[in-house]
């Protein structure tokens, strides 16, 4: 593991290496970060402090190879991201990769293939192209592809990822391409808003052993290293579940990789989409294991190495979940760092996680986000600057902020539609206009009354900026800002022809499952009424509601 990456991968390199250990086999850590448990003088048989890279770790390799034995086994899927780079390096020199070759790797990795395997077992995946130089013509997103995510024609490369909220925005990123060439394209993906869900398995190549589902607080497409997650899932039907687990079953048994896998879904209203396939590995793995006590690291390093599940005691499929909910929540230092850009998205930035566990949703939420320090201030002024497309989840918004005692401040439209709401509110200027008959959204974002910050920009490439410019000042205040950029379409997936492609189907049972802006449905988090709030989707409204 390299600096900056989590302790969610170094609780996996720990546990990998006490297996091995209580094998009888000795475990070799390679590590260049100190303030990791895995360089402890205890973790492992021996360590080493090296770069991470290629020529580094080919030369412990031939160190510890130096009586003539044949290379050590190198295990790559429990460090993230950065091991899993090194695989075509290791492969080349004849290292074995248990439970993984470089063919398993880009299949799950390189784009074009990850999206022909998925298109042929017929599971719905975003919109997506690939445009190389020598076409004459490169695609264009089409205006229900808008906003879309550009990027390295790689799954692994999040922090190259960014968002296009128009095509003149998407031009300008692909002239800033360091290199965009037939052998190195970049990715368009549509922009799917949903809910998402994020699952970890173990695969034995025959049988997939499913702990569980995670369901994604935020939209989807924010990182699961800082997205607050539920386990087991409460506003994901049980038909909806039960399509993930067999999606998950069949893509991890045609990626073939021996050990752990980790795929993420999008649950909207018309079904459910695979968005991603990372056969190491992921960051909800400590979380998981600890949540349902299925010890998935010590099953993945034992299955690589050739056990079954069935001789492990397992079997596949899904788990039945403990009666308990479980919340993760990110914590955060970018108070601490001046001008850097708190918005979330594919990149990672939090430095650390919590968990709440209790038997009530409403507790496990509530007791996360205080121990993560994510409680919002006990009343004072609330700006919201919310877009017509959310607006449906205003009414639900306003009454659990004014039961909270909140007073409220909005822009123009917004202000509007809380008057409708029989609402007293002080109408602000936006950004750029302080020349209005309204009050100045920068005195106050600067005002001491000022207590939250709740902004969903509508899908344009103006108000997303107008949204960082307040974030930064409102960070830079001290304001909590829970805002949530719900910027997606609500378009299917097309082929290349523009036809809609098949999509993954509820059972009739389970067709009124909604997706991300009904705030009605019977499986939403609930707050009782006795605390002054009432239930719904949105996350801000679970913010102020679960801390009554």
């Amino acid at each position: 593991m390299r600096i900056g990456q989590g302790i969610e991968f170094d609780y996996c390199a720990v546990q990998a290496a006490d297996v091995l250990r209580r094998q009888g086999i000795a475990a070799v850590m390679i590590n260049s970060n100190p303030e990791t448990v895995s360089t402890d003088f205890d973790a492992s048989t021996r360590l080493y402090f090296e770069p991470l890279d290629g020529e580094s770790v080919l030369e412990v390799i031939a160190a510890e190879s130096a009586d003539g034995s044949p290379p050590m086994l190198a295990l790559v899927a429990f460090g993230g991201q950065t091991p899993l780079g090194l695989a075509r390096a290791l492969e080349a020199a004849g290292v074995p990769m248990p439970g993984l070759d470089m063919a398993i790797i880009e299949r799950a990795e390189e784009s074009t293939r990850f999206a022909a395997m998925v298109e042929q077992l017929g599971i719905p995946q975003p919109e997506a192209a690939w445009p190389r130089p020598s076409r004459r013509r490169w695609w264009w997103p089409s205006a229900s592809a808008i906003p879309c995510w550009c990027g390295p024609a790689t799954s692994s490369a999040a922090w190259a990822i960014d968002t296009s909220y128009g095509q003149d925005d998407l031009a300008r990123q692909l002239a800033a391409a360091a290199i965009v060439s037939d052998d190195r394209p970049v990715r368009i993906d549509a922009y799917l808003e949903g809910m998402e869900v994020d699952v970890d398995a173990v695969s034995d190549g025959r049988e997939v052993l499913i702990p569980g589902l995670i369901e994604h607080v935020e939209a989807a497409g924010v990182h699961s290293g800082d997205s607050i997650g539920v386990f087991p899932p409460q506003r994901i039907s049980a038909g909806d579940q039960d399509l993930i687990v067999t999606a998950m079953t069949r893509v991890a048994l045609a990626v073939g990789a021996r050990g752990l896998v980790n795929e993420q879904f999008i649950v909207r209203d018309d079904g459910v989409y695979l968005i991603e396939v990372n056969p190491r590995a992921s960051r909800t793995v400590p979380f998981l294991s600890k949540v349902t006590g299925v010890p998935m690291v010590e099953l993945a390093t034992r299955v690589a190495l050739g056990a079954s599940l069935e001789e492990l005691g397992w079997s596949g499929g899904s788990v039945e979940p403990p009666a308990i909910v479980a919340v993760k929540a990110p914590v955060f230092s970018t108070a601490k760092l001046i001008g850097v850009d708190p918005a979330l998205g594919p990149p990672m930035q939090s430095t650390g996680e919590v968990i709440g566990i209790h038997e009530d949703a409403r507790v496990a939420m509530a007791k996360a986000l205080l121990a993560a320090g994510m409680l919002p201030p006990a009343g004072g002024v609330v700006l919201l600057s919310v877009a017509d497309r959310d607006k449906a989840a205003l009414p639900a918004l306003a009454a659990a902020l004014g039961a909270a005692a909140y007073r409220f401040a909005a822009t123009s439209g917004t202000a509007e539609a809380l008057r409708r709401l029989g609402h007293q509110v002080v109408e602000v200027e936006r950004l750029g206009n302080e020349a209005g008959s309204g009050a100045s959204m920068l005195d106050l974002l600067a005002s001491p009354e000022l207590a939250l910050v709740i902004n969903t920009p509508s899908p344009s490439s103006g108000a997303v900026r107008d949204v960082a410019a307040i974030r930064h000042v409102a960070i830079a205040q001290g304001t909590p800002m829970p805002d949530q950029h719900r910027h997606g379409t609500r378009c299917g997936p097309r082929d290349a022809g523009g036809r809609a492609r098949p999509r993954l189907r509820r059972p009739a049972a389970e067709g009124q499952c909604r997706g991300t802006t009904s705030g009605k449905d019977a499986h939403a988090l609930r707050v009782h009424p006795a605390h002054g709030a009432i239930s719904g989707d949105d996350l801000s409204v679970q913010l102020i509601g679960c801390c009554q």
